[in-house]
């Protein structure tokens, strides 16, 4: 099994058009393609071009076809809107860092009610030509944009596993559900490099991230499940966003829950948020899940929901991301 998105075949782009003038002039965009050697494939509704074709290709759609009946798609992606073909082209870097593993690993440290190192979590950051450092939001929606987002999410987890095997802790680990096609193939890399480094699995927790809510259930519970037989944890990160409702919840069976920093930020003084961070815990026990606070950046807060029956917490008042930290540092193990 494989996928555009693991390798760096030449990007093909496939375009539908709808109308009869639409119609009419697909002859000419094909001659146009093929005249400029980026023609790949034509019928009597859609064209698939090579990439270097894409902005004059969307140049001459601006000026003689009707832009909103027609449609592009990666191979193996959802159709979107034509207005998006110039745009991929200008995502190319991203495969430059993909090939040169242009990334590296901050850990931020997740605290137990005593204020102890229970875990960390693995943030992945990128590097950019000049050496500055680019973050998640620039660069993980350019890899859904060109249609690498498999790759991109499986070099993260690989980096994220190589980098915390010296520390021998418990590590949460992000990863996008969409991002994976096949559990069985798309998640054996990660495994057998586990295995390779000798890392008990249970040390390892994988977290389900907001970016990308999935709404194919069925297929995030077989991911899950997959990971549970290997005996891997996982947690869904910024529930009271993505995953709102208990009954989800109830089906998922998260061994953490992370309550969503926008219910946490200010909650020792706001009773609105009070009321969904008490309503978040009763859900997380109700489940048998470990509640874990994110986002915390003042005593006040951590003090409330300590008081409330939080058992693990997360932000910048314990810690900023930062580099490894020393395998010597000491981690508290707590049976949760």
């Amino acid at each position: 099994m494989s996928c555009q998105g693991c390798g760096l075949n030449e990007l093909l782009i496939e375009i539908k058009v709808e109308g009869a003038h639409n119609r009419n002039l697909l002859r000419d965009m094909s001659n146009l393609m093929r005249v400029r050697n980026a023609l790949h494939h034509a019928n009597e509704d859609t064209l698939t071009i090579k990439e270097f074709g894409a902005r004059e290709l969307a140049d001459f759609c601006n000026d003689h076809l009707d832009r909103e009946k027609m449609r592009i798609r990666l191979p193996g992606e959802d159709w979107r809107p034509m207005s998006e073909l110039p745009v991929i082209p200008e995502t190319k870097w991203i495969d430059k860092l993909i090939a040169e593993r242009q990334v590296c690993m901050y850990f931020q440290p997740i605290v137990d009610s005593e204020e102890r190192i229970y875990a960390y979590e693995a943030l992945a950051r990128f590097m950019d030509e000049d050496g500055s450092l680019l973050y998640p939001n620039i660069v993980f929606p350019a890899a859904k944009t060109r249609g690498r987002l498999y790759a991109l999410d499986r070099l993260c987890r690989m980096k994220a596993v190589e980098e915390a095997a010296p520390l021998r802790a418990k590590t949460f680990i992000n990863f996008i559900p969409t991002s994976i096609y096949s559990p069985e193939f798309c998640l054996k890399s990660t495994i057998d490099l586990a295995a390779k480094l000798n890392i008990e699995p249970s040390l390892f927790v994988f977290e389900v991230v907001e970016t990308e809510k999935t709404e194919d259930l069925a297929h995030l519970k077989r991911i899950l499940a997959f990971y549970k037989e290997k005996g891997f944890k996982y947690a869904l990160d910024d529930v009271g966003e993505g995953f709102s409702t208990v009954e989800m919840l109830v089906e998922l069976k998260p061994q953490y829950m992370k309550l969503d920093r926008t219910h946490v930020h200010g909650v020792s003084r706001n009773s609105a948020m009070q009321r969904m961070a008490e309503l978040f815990l009763e859900t997380a026990l109700r489940i048998g899940s470990v509640p874990l606070a994110e986002g915390i950046e003042s005593r006040e807060d951590f003090e409330w929901l300590k008081q409330r029956g939080y058992r693990l917490f997360q932000g910048y008042l314990f810690g900023k991301p930062s580099l490894p930290p020393s395998p010597q540092q000491e981690v508290q193990t707590c049976n949760f």
